[in-house]
């Protein structure tokens, strides 16, 4: 069969664990949605465990099975989102949903996003299928995991290494090699880290819709966001503080704080907002893409898709990341600085209002990410596609030999 019949009749099978947030979900939606815009034929169906996975829109061919949510709480274990079932119950329901899902659905690509085992090992069953079918299997990364010592400690203990060698085709990240490898010192060999794929960022673009005037405020602002929210606190509050301590402010704020933020806190910031006239709030939008392109400048926690879009639409930004339960959003947020990509102020000191005030009022001054240039690294939707084509066009001779070595 030729390639490009293959591509026009291929199926990608995109797994998301989704215990937390939004990050995961919004990557492998972004993926999905360049695969079939760049190959006309190909169908995508995204497993997912996000609750509010239905908010967003989907192309033409591609899909979604949404399995049991679970939560990831701040010590970093794992609860269901259904207090009714208990975790062990719903992770095997996860994964009875996702071999059966795979089965049917037969793809010509599997690719896992993050966990190589799935959420505590849940794809493990459906990956010992494909090892005998041709279907190819990838591991996608983002550019930072955790604290490398941390990162070691967590894939010795679960022999990740041999997890690779035994399942994996390629594993892609997310990233450029200027902000560093995300598995030095992990116990991998040199051999198996000089065959990782570094893709590049990947781009966002504003989506084709439109939204209530409401939404989208008509004066210059500055976009404050946490992500999903639920570990947003701190950061809000900082905020607020500087708008409510009297001070001059250069821009007005619009804040988005996340549909997994806890109701209480919620409350609490809306009402706070309620009183001050130099800030909006807004609990979601599933289009951030749009509210980013429109903000003179961005404060968020530097999260892997905020800061995507920070580059993508070229804003002077301000990261404030949290450090637990992984490092990850500090590391990023750090290396950023040092390129100077943007600004970076530690939320693990003080906090003092002064210290955002001046943070704050010195956003519009900051540099562009273009005057560092961001272009040579944010081409990871065009690699992915490509490697996409090369890997099922490759057909099963290539199956025998994973690039993270033999069997």
């Amino acid at each position: 069969m030729s390639e490009s019949k293959r591509l026009d009749n291929a199926n990608v099978l995109i797994y998301s664990h989704d215990s937390f947030g939004l990050g995961h979900l919004r990557r492998c939606r972004e993926i999905a949605h360049s695969l079939v815009e760049h190959y006309k034929g190909l169908r995508v169906l995204i497993l997912s465990g996000s609750p509010i996975i239905g908010s967003f829109d989907f192309r033409a061919r591609v899909d979604f099975v949404r399995i049991p949510s679970v939560v990831k709480l701040r010590n970093g274990d794992y609860t269901s989102l259904n207090t009714h079932i208990d975790l062990q119950q719903t992770l095997s329901i996860r994964a009875s949903i996702i071999n059966h899902t795979a089965r049917v659905f037969d793809p010509d690509l599997f690719l896992v996003d993050k966990e190589p085992l799935g959420l505590r090992g849940e794809v493990r069953e459906t990956l010992d299928m494909f090892r005998e079918r041709s279907t190819r299997v990838v591991l996608g990364l983002r550019d930072i995991m955790d604290d490398a010592e941390a990162l070691r400690r967590e894939w010795s203990r679960r022999d990740i290494a041999a997890v690779l060698d035994r399942y994996y085709d390629e594993v892609w990240v997310y990233g450029h090699r200027l902000m560093g490898n995300p598995l030095v010192d992990t116990g991998l060999s040199e051999s198996q880290l000089d065959r990782l794929r570094f893709t590049g960022y990947i781009m966002r673009h504003v989506p084709r819709v439109s939204l209530p005037d409401w939404q989208v405020p008509d004066h210059p602002y500055l976009l404050v966001t946490t992500g999903g929210g639920g570990d947003g606190r701190e950061l809000i509050d900082w905020v607020l503080r500087a708008y409510e301590s009297g001070a001059k402010m250069r821009y007005p704020a619009l804040v988005v704080l996340g549909p997994f933020m806890p109701i209480g806190e919620r409350h609490d910031f809306i009402r706070r907002i309620g009183r001050l006239d130099n800030v909006d709030v807004r609990t979601f939008s599933p289009i951030m893409e749009l509210l980013m392109e429109r903000a003179e400048a961005v404060v968020a926690m530097g999260g892997y898709n905020t800061f995507c879009e920070i580059l993508s639409f070229d804003k002077r930004a301000l990261l404030v990341p949290r450090s637990t339960p992984r490092r990850e959003q500090l590391i990023r947020a750090e290396r950023a600085a040092a390129l100077g990509l943007l600004g970076f102020l530690d939320g693990d000191g003080p906090r003092k209002t002064s210290d955002m005030v001046d943070a704050l009022n010195a956003l519009p001054d900051q540099n562009l990410p273009s005057a560092r240039g961001i272009d040579r690294m944010l081409h990871g939707l065009d690699d992915i596609n490509l490697r996409v084509r090369e890997l099922i066009g490759g057909g099963s001779a290539m199956k025998s030999t994973r690039v993270l070595g033999s069997h």
